[in-house]
């Protein structure tokens, strides 16, 4: 283990992070609130820890994989701990549990939050709030790759120890132009969406918060009833559309702007990504129609369903109506999308349309072998066959996640809620979802939790983030050995 390396690269890191709270600093002093020493002394100590620490020699320059966890591990702690300190200083957030698990469901896009009246917090601290899932939603050490020259040490090891899905391929040879390619088409959807919200009436500073939120697939809203708040269905599109936009594989938007569509439109995750969000939609929208006495009008169903469809399936999390309230068929949609995720490369979390697809193939595979046991059949995707050690991983993957999920549920059982609640605070946190059922619906929290549970619960949404297997490599006591 490079630990001299990994010290170098993560001091970077938190000197990167300090900037970021800049522009949070900048909106206290604008709204003249009493945040602005708070992101003073935040940034200034974070900015002298991460200065000091990239200062260390490395004893040698290549980042080999297992250097590559402990970073990425590691610089997500380190990430969610110093990024919670605007909020324990400002008192917004006195205890520091809940900072960090505020901090840490932020940075991870996940949007579950501790916080019973968001309206009355500091300008400051909200845009901070959000921004953190702005940084996270591509990774925060990706976005440092794509800024800092420095890190182009060794980079594409940490590119794939953090990329959510499958596989990690670069968009050009160089890491480092990949990850600035990645970040200037997250970046121009973005300004994209601020211009819509804004000519949708809202004000720039909440255009901005909710951006975040939703390009990042965070979910925090400046508001406690979150878009439900807005009573605008051209505000409730807008934010539809960019979720479904920013579920779908950022490499994809780069092939357009190449001008290969064929390639694009014949992508088989996209298609059944688009595939589920539709009849997803068209499935709830019915429903409630037909059930609940709130939706007269066909129109406003399908609004709603598509919008919390979209929400939950990019594990964005943002809510236009207390979908809690919805009949047990729709509340039993929502929870499985939980489980899917969006595109693989994108900013969602779960377990990703790409390994749900190539599962249904290797099913559809071994039922084939019932009647052929001889047959070579390979597993395809766009026209390529899938490697063997990729579907390897992906079954290995999914039952990770199926046993740390039970796993889960049973330390989660303790606080001695109810089946629903339980089941959904878990998925949704392993998933990087946000809000669940029951007593972590729409319009709850995770206040009431223990701290214990929280902080299993931060962890779980960390493992949710980078993959599973980050984690459960990092604690392998081979890894920390120097001849491993």
């Amino acid at each position: 283990m490079n630990y001299g390396i990994i010290i170098k690269v993560l001091g970077n890191l938190l000197v990167f992070e300090a900037l970021l709270m800049i522009p949070a600093y900048l909106v206290s002093i604008f709204y003249e609130q009493n945040d602005s020493s708070a992101f003073l002394i935040s940034l200034s100590l974070t900015f002298v820890v991460g200065f000091i620490m990239s200062k260390v020699k490395g004893a040698y320059k290549r980042i080999k994989a297992k250097d590559a966890l402990a970073v990425v591990a590691i610089g997500w702690l380190l990430a969610s701990f110093f990024g919670s300190l605007p909020f324990v200083i400002s008192g917004s957030i006195p205890s520091f549990v809940d900072a960090f698990f505020e901090t840490i469901s932020g940075l991870t896009t996940t949007g579950s939050t501790i916080i019973k009246d968001v309206e009355i917090l500091p300008k400051g601290i909200l845009f901070w709030r959000s921004l953190t899932h702005w940084i996270g939603g591509m990774g925060i050490l990706v976005f440092t790759l794509a800024i800092l020259p420095t890190m182009g040490i060794g980079g594409f090891q940490i590119f794939k120890a953090e990329s959510p899905g499958p596989t990690a391929d670069k968009i050009v040879p160089r890491i480092k132009d990949t990850a600035r390619i990645l970040y200037t088409t997250y970046i121009a959807i973005t300004i994209i969406q601020i211009i819509f919200l804004v000519i949708g009436g809202m004000s720039l500073f909440e255009s901005a918060v909710h951006t975040f939120g939703t390009v990042g697939t965070g979910g925090y809203s400046t508001r406690n009833a979150s878009i439900g708040a807005y009573n605008s269905t051209y505000i409730h599109i807008v934010i539809t559309v960019f979720m479904i936009l920013s579920g779908v594989n950022f490499s994809l938007y780069y092939s357009l702007a190449k001008g290969k569509w064929k390639e694009v439109i014949k992508n088989e995750e996209l298609r059944l990504y688009l595939g589920i969000i539709f009849a997803a939609g068209i499935l709830i929208g019915l429903n409630i129609y037909m059930n609940t006495d709130g939706y007269k009008n066909i129109a406003l169903a399908f609004r709603d369903s598509f919008f919390q469809v979209s929400s939950i399936i990019t594990t964005t999390g943002y809510a236009s109506v207390d979908f809690d309230l919805w009949p047990a068929f729709s509340k039993m949609i929502l929870l499985l999308l939980m489980f899917i995720g969006g595109c693989a490369g994108s900013t969602s979390g779960s377990v990703k349309v790409i390994r749900i697809l190539v599962l249904a193939k290797l099913v559809k595979r071994q039922v084939a072998k019932i009647f052929h046991p001889n047959a070579y059949i390979p597993i395809k995707i766009d026209g390529k066959v899938v490697n063997d050690d990729v579907v390897t991983s992906i079954s290995s993957f999914f039952i990770l996640f199926i046993i740390i999920f039970v796993i889960g549920i049973l330390v989660i059982s303790f606080e001695g809620l109810d089946f629903e609640s339980t089941v959904s605070a878990v998925a949704t946190s392993i998933g990087n979802v946000g809000p669940g059922f029951g007593f972590v619906g729409p319009t709850r929290n995770f206040s009431d939790f223990s701290s214990f549970s929280k902080i299993f619960l931060s962890l779980l949404m960390l493992m949710g983030r980078l993959e599973l297997f980050t984690i459960i490599a990092l604690i392998s006591p081979k890894v920390w050995k120097n001849e491993a």
